[in-house]
């Protein structure tokens, strides 16, 4: 759902060019690369760094691997670094826009891997599935079609574009290193004399890890903190019993400690000062969210995903976002039905459909 509201917007409505750094904060650059869908572009994070007497550059997040991307990271490398190495490589989490490049980059340099324990699992083995398994990418394969059929999805021609989607994770996403560095919430990295701490955030992917540096007051929020967009939290078909918006509900809670005038560099739309205010109202849209799946499921006949999705997303859909829109619409359904606000029952078609628990 987009969000109308606009925030402090510091370079207004400037972006880099391609392959061009644009300075944010000291030592803390902005680049810029596209993505082939509807949210065209991730932004990716360069930190001016040294580390044993080396002068370099810290990447955070990479890119999808697509060749154009690699062609342009080539001219990063070539143009913008003033001479000096990449050190090593952050990733907030493991989905391709961040992950996609990893590998390439680690290799290309020499240098390490950091991130978290859970998505470097995650980013091996679904970029290397085993054969004949198509199970192992949240939003296409056989299992993942078979997840969204139990929720309403049953259109052929959808189901059949899901199946085809096995892929999916793999064509984006190089194969990381064999030997990573492990964050956890808390840890304390040095880059460049100053502390990032790393945050960790659940709900949007397993182990996301969101960077604050409090000399800079500059929170690079990956994909937890958007400045006009929602967060997607999904339930997809590796973990059917999820409660995912709990999670992150629970994890945006957190970064209140942050000082309100902290710098928000996300990994989508555009660097913002207005952490508290835009916290609260994506809270306040997904409470608004769960009232219109409540409503939906005191319908005679209840409501599954599939039939929710029209409440939820009012516009039209392709594929990517059908995708993920149905893991939203699960999320939400989940969220109520362990709160007890909903019942599940599986309907004679195999279908789970929920309906409103009434008063006693």
């Amino acid at each position: 759902m987009n969000m109308k509201k606009e925030w402090l917007y510091p370079w207004e409505k400037e972006i880099p060019a391609p392959a061009q750094l644009k300075q944010v904060a000291p030592g803390v650059h902005w680049l810029r690369m596209p993505l082939p869908f509807a949210l065209d572009h991730i932004n990716l994070w360069l930190l001016e760094d040294e580390i044993q007497g080396q002068k370099g550059w810290t990447i955070v997040d990479t890119g999808i691997a697509r060749a154009p991307v690699k062609a342009l990271w080539e001219q990063v490398f070539a143009q913008q670094l003033q001479g000096l190495p990449i050190l090593r490589v952050i990733v907030t989490h493991m989905h391709p826009d961040h992950v996609g490049l990893a590998g390439w980059i680690c290799e290309r340099w020499g240098v390490p891997l950091y991130m978290s324990l859970s998505d470097y699992v995650f980013a091996c083995m679904w970029s290397n599935p085993a054969k004949g398994n198509d199970s192992l990418g949240a939003s296409g394969g056989m299992a993942a079609a078979a997840h969204f059929a139990r929720h309403g999805l049953v259109d052929e021609a959808a189901q059949e574009q899901i199946r085809q989607r096995s892929s999916y994770y793999s064509d984006l996403v190089e194969s990381p290193p064999r030997d990573y560095r492990r964050l956890m919430d808390g840890d304390q990295l040095e880059i460049a004399g100053k502390k990032w701490q790393c945050i960790v955030g659940y709900g949007h992917a397993p182990e996301h890890m969101a960077l604050f540096c409090a000399d800079l007051h500059v929170l690079i929020s990956g994909d937890m903190v958007l400045p006009t967009i929602s967060t997607n939290v999904s339930v997809f078909d590796y973990e059917p019993e999820a409660d995912p918006l709990r999670l992150y509900l629970a994890s945006l809670a957190r970064y209140l400690a942050l000082p309100p005038e902290t710098l928000i560099l996300p990994s989508h739309g555009r660097p913002f000062i207005g952490l508290h205010e835009r916290i609260a109202q994506l809270q306040e849209h997904h409470t608004e969210r769960l009232a219109e799946t409540v409503e939906a499921c005191q319908r005679e006949g209840g409501c599954n995903a599939a039939q929710l999705i029209p409440i939820l997303f009012k516009r039209q859909l392709d594929m990517h976002q059908l995708t993920f829109a149905m893991g939203e619409a699960i999320a939400h359904l989940h969220a109520l039905y362990f709160q007890n606000q909903v019942e599940r029952r599986l309907t004679t078609e195999g279908i789970y459909q929920f309906y409103a628990v009434k008063d006693n």
